[in-house]
Formats: C-alpha cells, sequence, structure tokens
C-alpha cells in the first residue's frame, strides 16, 4: 500500500493537469499530416527531426496567457493542486533553465518564465502547485530515451548528469515550495537511477511527493494508467490522470468533449474508490484556454462547490454490494453520502446496517424525512424522501448520518 504520508494529498480528491509546451503550436497536424495519436506526442510519432522540432521554439508567444485567470479558475473549480508540464517529453523547458538554452525564456519571442507565474499565481490562490517533468524521455536531448525508438547507442547516463538532476535541481531549488514532482514514462530506467531520483528529491524538498510514474515501484502514490479507473475501491494513496476530451496536449482536431454529467460522476466515482482524480486542461499556443474546457469545468466546478463536503476529505468506501444506476455513494467518518444523479422521488440503499441519525440536503443543510426499516425480504432499507423542488434535479447529494464511524454492509441473501 503506498502511502505519501501527506494529508492535503488524502483529501484532495480533485486537482488540474496542464499540458503545454511546443507541441500546441502544432496543435496535431505537422506539415498536412494530421498525428492519429495524442497531440503531445507529434514529435516522436510523425518522426519530426530536432532540427525542425526546435525552430517552434522561435514561434512561440502566448499573448493570452493568463496564468492568474487558469489558477483562479482552478480555485473555482474546487481544485486543490495544480501539476504543470515544467518539461515533457519534447525537452523543451517551460522554465529559466541554466542547463539548457532550449526554454521558454532563451529561445522564443515570449521570453519569460512559465513556471515562475504559476508558482506566483498558486501563491495567491493558496493553491499547491506540482511540476510534471519527464524523467527518462527528451526527445531534443542526443542521450535521452524515445518511445518505439532504438536506444540501445544512447548514453543515459550522460543525459542523466548534464540535464535531468539538474533541471531538477533548479525546480526544487528556485521555484518555492513543490508540492510533488509528477514523473512519467520510466522506459529502462533503472532501480538504483529511480532511487537516486527520489534521494535527490527528497534531500532538497523532503515533503514533496513523488509520483508513481519514477518507476521501479518507488513511487509514494499509485498513479493509474491514463484515464483508467480501478474496479474496486483501491487502499493507499493514489490518484487518476484523464483528459476532457482524447488528447492532452492542445489539438485543433480533438471535439470528443466529455460532458459535465460524465466528469460529475467519474469524479465521485474515483473519490469513492478512494483516489484523487486529476483532470487535463492543454492550452492552445496562444496561451488561451479551450472555451469548452471552460464550459466543462465551470459546471463541474458548481457541483463541486455545492458538494464539497462530500468529496473532499472523504475516504475509501468499501465495496457497497450494490450497483446504483442512480447514484454513488462516497463517506467520511459518521457520514454516508449519496451522490444522486438522476431525478428521483427518494433515495433508497438496500443492506446497510449502520443506525441512522439523520438526514440533510448537503448544498443547502436541509433536514430530511427518512425511514429505516427490514423489508419483507429481509434485509434493511434506508430510504430517505427528497423535497419536491429537487425531485426534479440531478447532480446533488444527500448526508446520512451514523452512529457507525463506518458503512456496514450486509450481506445478500437470496
Amino acid at each position: 500500500m503506498q502511502d505519501t504520508k501527506q494529508q492535503w494529498f488524502k483529501d484532495a480528491k480533485f486537482g488540474l493537469f496542464i499540458h503545454w509546451g511546443l507541441y500546441s503550436i502544432l496543435a496535431g497536424e505537422y506539415n498536412g499530416q494530421k498525428t492519429e495519436r495524442i497531440a503531445e506526442w507529434i514529435m516522436n510519432d510523425l518522426d519530426i527531426p530536432v532540427q525542425e522540432y526546435e525552430k517552434l521554439a522561435s514561434r512561440f508567444n502566448p499573448i493570452e496567457f493568463d496564468p492568474d485567470g487558469i489558477v483562479r479558475r482552478a480555485k473555482e473549480w474546487g481544485m486543490k493542486y495544480l501539476v504543470f508540464t515544467a518539461k515533457h517529453h519534447e525537452g523543451f523547458a517551460m522554465w529559466d533553465s541554466k542547463c539548457s538554452d532550449y526554454n521558454v525564456v532563451k529561445a522564443t519571442p515570449y521570453g519569460k518564465d512559465i513556471v515562475r507565474q504559476f508558482r506566483e499565481a498558486c501563491d495567491k490562490y493558496d493553491m499547491k502547485l506540482g511540476f510534471y517533468y519527464s524523467q527518462a524521455q527528451d526527445w531534443h536531448d542526443p542521450d535521452g530515451y524515445m518511445a518505439r525508438k532504438d536506444n540501445s547507442h544512447k548514453n543515459y547516463r550522460a543525459y542523466l548528469e548534464r540535464k535531468c538532476f539538474p533541471q531538477l535541481r533548479e525546480l526544487l531549488t528556485e521555484y518555492g515550495e513543490v508540492a510533488l514532482i509528477w514523473f512519467d514514462t520510466p522506459m529502462g530506467t533503472t532501480a538504483e537511477e529511480s532511487e537516486e531520483m527520489v534521494r535527490l528529491v527528497k534531500s532538497i524538498q523532503p515533503n514533496c511527493i513523488v509520483s508513481g510514474r519514477i518507476g521501479n515501484g518507488l513511487g509514494e502514490y499509485m498513479t493509474t494508467g491514463d484515464n483508467f479507473i480501478p474496479r474496486l475501491p483501491y487502499e493507499g494513496d493514489w490518484e487518476v490522470p484523464a483528459t476532457l476530451n482524447d488528447t492532452w496536449g492542445y489539438s485543433k482536431f480533438d471535439h470528443n468533449w466529455k460532458n459535465p454529467d460524465e466528469i460529475i460522476h467519474l469524479l465521485a466515482k474515483i473519490n469513492s474508490r478512494g483516489g484523487n482524480y486529476l483532470l487535463n486542461i492543454g492550452p492552445m499556443s496562444s496561451g488561451k484556454v479551450p472555451e469548452e474546457s471552460l464550459r466543462i469545468l465551470d459546471e463541474v466546478g458548481t457541483y463541486v462547490r455545492e458538494n464539497a463536503e462530500a468529496i473532499f476529505g472523504t475516504k475509501r468506501m468499501g465495496v457497497y454490494p450494490y450497483e446504483l444506476d442512480w447514484g454513488i455513494l462516497t463517506r467520511k467518518d459518521y457520514k454516508i453520502f449519496i451522490h444522486v444523479f438522476k431525478p428521483r422521488i427518494r433515495a433508497e440503499l438496500l443492506n446497510i446496517g449502520n443506525k441512522v441519525k439523520g438526514a440533510y440536503l448537503v448544498p443547502d443543510g436541509r433536514p430530511l424525512e427518512f425511514r429505516e426499516e427490514t423489508t419483507c425480504e429481509g434485509p434493511t432499507l434506508i430510504e430517505v424522501q427528497i423535497p419536491e423542488d429537487y425531485r426534479g434535479k440531478k447532480n446533488y447529494t444527500i448526508c446520512i448520518d451514523t452512529e457507525e464511524a463506518e458503512p456496514v454492509f450486509e450481506p445478500i441473501q437470496g
């Protein structure tokens, strides 16, 4: 069981991922050829030569970038932490790196430190800030790994010493308190090399969390596959990195947006099973966040704000013996929350043996009528009446106060 030993991470439940780099300029297309894969991998998937790809830096001038606005919106959406791609696999640093001129300050007409701007905005809005750092893959460095390519001729150790370790030191010493380092795709990194990275992080910032994708089983929390959710409640600290559409970096072709209801349901499902939902936006090369991303997250944010008690600080639910087609359960000590996703007259829970002390509507604290009974078939039924003004609504929560700290699930009997 992986344990961050950081209460803020255990309670956070909802975070913002931001994928942004030179790939946003191409937006899924290079020289008339559309990538069939995720947009931020276009250099690798379309075999764009380093000398050609690095020319994109001269075109990177995000005059619409508004870090204050992005972090403020994230706060309004209820997110508790932000993870930004300081360096993705393309090898381009989004800060003023001293060990590589291939960075946003030295190589672009924009000339400003993106990481520092996020640092200042996160400080202003009391938002935890973490950095995504591609430790193994670096398609710009001659000795960095590349997926689905021949790496046998590369001196990976030289890359680590020349670029990876120095850049990690920069991020951990020059940008304040770093909540976590989000490593990715360890590929051929050995256990000893992963351990060396962990020691480096902890020697500078002992409280900085190391993500599961450091490799070799050394992460402090489990990072699932992209957009994958454990089928059952999962012990320990874990997180689902996920997208609003199909890609992570901006693609002008990807309009397969999830609707707000889907995102709300996924958030509740992940929280119920004990995890955090790290949800991504991919700004355009101008710095503008796609309008559809904002529209979806504004609606999700309303739900999160109104039902915060049923989301943040919740604990792994355990296996409820039934699948509800209209809702999901989350919990805290002495409380069971019912996330209601469809219009209903009453909320009914079967085979829960807790003694109910009271029930209320989470958005406004209104007390609700309830009853407990043993059904004709034998199991216990908890029934909560939904007020008339809510019977046509969806996406809200009900709290059941119980005498027992944890849910008591009765076995299903035939």
